[in-house]
């Protein structure tokens, strides 16, 4: 019975040996060879036949020229990788074979290798809508990616010229950032394997990656991911009924959410049911984010730690890389959120890293042949760095501090007596922007840099003589975003480092309403921050990757009805040592501890989200009276 119900196995071959075939068709005699390419086109054709066809192709390499391009590319649509052992054995063997005989045919087998890097393609109609994607429940799929490294790393061999061929076709597959999370990340993770046998190309796989992420980042504004959050917790809980899974779509700024809750019935018998999506980001794009981004952190990790120890060298050469990417594709790119993390962790590894990437920052920052706009967010960086990474010590806080401020001084004696002595974001940009990440790093770090001893603490504050960079003639309290000033101004009062107040209501009186007529009617604005800035290490959001980021991250805490009264009290400088140590016990914390106050980046103030976890509302310190 089992023998008649079986179809017949397939060994009937028509046309003669293959070699007789292709010599038939060079005379125009086409129809064996037609015969031939509908045999290898039979979606039933078995794993024998395969085998055979295979092992006559390997020894007739030699007639696969350009002319036979069309039975090239059947033969390279064969499906090979969900075959048996013996037919992918023989299928690498072939490949090889037919890129070292017949080069003009290496970017048709670069392309099939490429297109296998990501799940096989389903068809899914709706509503006679193609949605069709990946096939996420192929068992088979991390074996198949598998093979496919093994046919590039074979075809590499034979051709040492294949990564100038290969990148161009790894840019041109890369899926769309509207395919399915599973699409996204299996095809970064191959381009990241690609990177481990052909370290040439690295850079320009990284790059390649990191310039999607980051298109992927600016269209996801922190904002927006936030109210996403807030949108999808709103619904779970205002589900109360019993369910065992609810499927709720709601639309928010024209995008289109899918959550699903579980019903934790097990809970009467002790048994919590976790909800698969306990850590999906509500906003779609943040969630393809944020998977992406783990990726690349935990390759980062991979590269730099061999056997659980930190390799130099590696780190070295994987730090320069990234940099290179950083100037090329980050540092241009305004007010994105997450990307750039990728330096932030990878100097989290050696204090050596941070210093280096800080000294780049500052060279970017004080060379006058760059563009303004780039000194100005080198800047920022910089203030933002020191201010956030926990695994900066004090020393080298300080020693950053003492080049900036020496700089901010030498700047006003250039330009506080000439001709463009006056307040100008266009003309004096970077200046500001380094007084920004002067105040931001000492809003964060005062308390540190007070530990231990506070006479001495205050005597190296007054040393950087903020008087002189609060009071010239440019005026930066006038141009830095207002929660910085504020509290720059209530701790500097606190520790009688200078009174900002003064010129604080002054410049709030020069300030000139803008109207603008809308369809709602008319709108009065000032200009709150004409440097246009942001803190590009403000807090990250990403649900998953943020699980890295986090433990080396200074966060802050909202500041208290009592730390807002003792900013309004001076610190008097004659205290004895023994005062000294009162207040250090009872105002400032350990170094590794949570600093208590800082401003977040403007928009994220002005805008105060209740779910932005470690980043307060813009805190306002009365002005004394």
């Amino acid at each position: 019975d089992e023998f008649i119900s079986s179809p017949p196995r397939k060994t009937v071959r028509f046309g003669g040996t293959l070699t007789e075939i292709l010599l038939k068709y060079e005379k125009g005699d086409t129809t064996d060879f037609e015969l031939l390419k509908h045999q290898l086109s039979d979606p039933d054709i078995k794993d024998a036949q395969i085998i055979n066809w295979l092992h006559e192709f390997r020894a007739s390499v030699a007639y696969l020229t350009k002319e036979l391009e069309q039975l090239v590319n059947v033969l390279l649509k064969l499906p090979w990788l969900r075959r048996s052992r013996e037919v992918v054995e023989e299928y690498l063997g072939f490949l090889g074979n037919l890129v070292s005989a017949q080069t003009v045919h290496l970017r048709p087998c670069l392309r099939m290798i490429v297109s296998q890097f990501v799940p096989p393609r389903i068809t899914i109609r709706e509503d006679d809508v193609d949605i069709s994607d990946s096939d996420d429940d192929d068992e088979n799929v991390s074996e198949n990616f598998n093979t496919c490294h093994r046919a590039l790393q074979t075809v590499a061999r034979y051709v040492p010229s294949t990564p100038q061929f290969l990148m161009p076709i790894l840019v041109e597959f890369f899926p769309f950032i509207n395919k399915s999370e599973r699409t996204l990340e299996c095809y970064v993770h191959n381009l990241l394997r690609v990177t481990v046998y052909l370290p040439t190309l690295r850079l320009q796989i990284l790059e390649l990656i990191i310039e999607k992420l980051l298109k992927l980042d600016v269209s996801t504004p922190q904002q927006d991911i936030e109210d996403a959050e807030e949108t999808a917790n709103n619904y779970k809980f205002s589900f109360t009924f019993p369910v065992i899974a609810v499927s709720v779509i709601c639309v928010f700024n024209s995008c289109l959410c899918n959550f699903i809750y579980q019903e934790e019935d097990e809970d009467r018998k002790g048994n919590k049911v976790v909800s698969p999506s306990i850590e999906r980001m509500a906003h779609p794009l943040a969630e393809r984010l944020d998977i992406l981004m783990t990726i690349l952190f935990s390759y980062i990790k991979d590269v730099c730690h061999v056997d659980g120890k930190l390799n130099i060298s590696n780190t070295k050469d994987l730090y320069r890389d990234l940099v290179s990417v950083f100037d090329k594709l980050i540092l241009p790119t305004h007010a994105s959120c997450h990307v750039q993390y990728f330096m932030f962790y990878i100097c989290s590894f050696k204090l050596g890293l941070a210093e280096a990437f800080l000294d780049h920052l500052w060279k970017k920052l004080e060379d006058p042949n760059n563009p303004s706009v780039i000194r100005q967010t080198a800047g920022s960086y910089i203030g933002s760095f020191l201010a956030r990474a926990k695994f900066i010590p004090i020393v080298t806080v300080k020693a950053c501090l003492d080049l900036l401020v020496n700089w901010l001084h030498k700047y006003i004696d250039n330009q506080d007596t000439g001709a463009n002595a006056y307040c100008d974001v266009a003309l004096h940009g970077p200046f500001y922007s380094t007084c920004q990440a002067v105040f931001y790093t000492l809003i964060f770090r005062h308390k540190q840099l007070l530990d231990g001893n506070l006479r001495k603490g205050l005597s190296y504050l007054q040393s950087l003589n903020f008087e002189r960079i609060v009071m010239c003639q440019l005026n930066p309290l006038k141009i830095c975003i207002p929660s910085v000033v504020n509290l720059f101004a209530a701790i500097t009062r606190k520790y009688q480092l200078v009174f900002c107040y003064t010129i604080i209501e002054r410049n709030n009186r020069q300030f000139i309403p803008v109207v603008r007529s809308g369809t709602g009617g008319d709108l009065v604005q000032t200009c709150t921050n004409p440097l246009d800035s942001f803190f590009p290490f403000d807090p990250y959001i990403l649900k998953r990757s943020k699980k890295t980021i986090d433990p080396m991250y200074q966060f802050w805490e909202e500041l208290s009805a009592e730390d807002l009264e003792n900013l309004k009290k001076p610190i008097k400088t004659g205290t004895s040592e023994d005062e000294d140590d009162d207040f250090l016990k009872g105002e400032t914390p350990q170094n590794d501890g949570v600093v208590g106050i800082a401003p977040n980046s403007y928009e994220s103030n002005t805008r105060s989200p209740v779910s932005s976890i470690g980043s307060p509302a813009d805190c306002y310190v009365p002005y004394p009276l």
